[in-house]
């Protein structure tokens, strides 16, 4: 008489040893930071007592799942940076949020489809990809206000994270940094350098995760008595950083500071200062925004607040993957802490 061959351990028994739901079990499995250490440890008794193995092939039959996710990531073409043949990777935040987010997906077996996304034909193809089923989710990338995109997946109830709160109240989960905090520390250093006439370039009007950093800042500015800042508005480019404080200082030659709302346009606001004979800091300090490589090549290295860009891709990949464990669940956010890295340029 033939012996019937044992059963393979599934999620479910291990659920029922933890005597916990399957759910908790999975993200327990995931090491996501959202499980508590006596709950993972709870879930690895049950794994080592079924004796689970983790199948990502079997999992995706049982889900009827891809185990590919989309990574859309709209305002990177390289028409977006001029025709000197500058695209997504070799610009700082791009680069390091998509080495963040395949770096996640591979640990949580899934598979990444990259897609640039400027054209109307593009947002269609990226839902239609998760809404037909060719991928489990999509994580969204943008640095453009009025991008359609995270409203399109929100109005579609489709799976997908943004990077960064999305524009319009699009009721869709996202991971973030406390860009508000972020710009006030930015001003509360420049005071302690008493600094009495500083100036912020901005990024384009309507991203609201740059509109935070210049409220933090005028905000704390204003505490300080210095309640309207000379503005001009960058793209977040270096050329646009450059050209804005050219503006400034054209306009108001007392400026000796400056805030950037990104690495590259404090690189560019730096050049300027240069140009005009200033030194930096001496003259004009400026503080930027990110904590990219840039920052530690520029002459003076930058003083920047850190943006936790490759947590905050780590985040977003493993949202996402919760996301999918509980298909109704609500919106849910990360939003991670900013901290000021003081170097040479303030």
């Amino acid at each position: 008489m033939d012996t019937p061959a044992a059963r393979i351990p599934t999620l479910d028994d291990v659920a029922r040893v933890a005597g916990v739901s399957r759910a908790t079990v999975s993200r327990a499995l995931r090491d996501t930071r959202r499980v508590a250490p006596e709950l993972k440890e709870l879930v690895g008794r049950a794994v080592a007592e079924t004796g689970y193995v983790p199948n990502r092939a079997a999992r995706t039959l049982a889900g009827g799942r891809t185990g590919s996710v989309v990574v859309a990531v709209t305002g990177a073409s390289a028409s977006d940076f001029g025709d000197d043949g500058h695209d997504m990777f070799g610009d700082p935040f791009f680069s390091r949020v998509i080495g963040g987010l395949i770096r996640t997906l591979r640990v949580l077996e899934r598979q990444p489809l990259l897609m640039v996304v400027d054209r109307p034909a593009d947002r269609d193809e990226v839902l239609n990809l998760v809404r037909h089923g060719a991928a489990d989710g999509a994580l969204l990338v943008s640095t453009q206000a009025d991008d359609p995109l995270p409203a399109s997946f929100a109005a579609a109830r489709l799976p997908a994270v943004s990077f960064a709160r999305p524009a319009g109240g699009a009721p869709l989960s996202f991971v973030d940094v406390a860009n508000h905090d972020g710009g006030r520390f930015a001003a509360e250093h420049l005071a302690t350098r008493d600094r009495r006439r500083v100036a912020v370039i901005t990024g384009p009007p309507g991203v609201l995760s740059g509109e935070d950093r210049v409220r933090g800042f005028v905000d704390a500015m204003a505490r300080r008595g210095q309640p309207f800042p000379p503005t001009a508005i960058g793209d977040y480019t270096l050329e646009s950083g450059e050209r804005a404080m050219a503006e400034l200082l054209a306009a108001d030659p007392s400026i000796d500071g400056v805030f950037a709302g990104n690495d590259l346009m404090a690189l560019g606001a730096m050049h300027a200062i240069q140009a005009t004979g200033r030194r930096v800091p001496d003259d004009v300090a400026v503080v930027g925004f990110d904590d990219s490589a840039i920052a530690t090549i520029a002459r003076p290295m930058l003083t920047t607040v850190r943006q936790p860009i490759e947590e905050m891709a780590a985040e977003m990949a493993r949202a996402l993957v919760a996301r999918l464990d509980e298909p109704g669940a609500a919106p849910a956010s990360v939003v991670l802490e900013p901290v000021l890295v003081v170097r040479a340029s303030a």
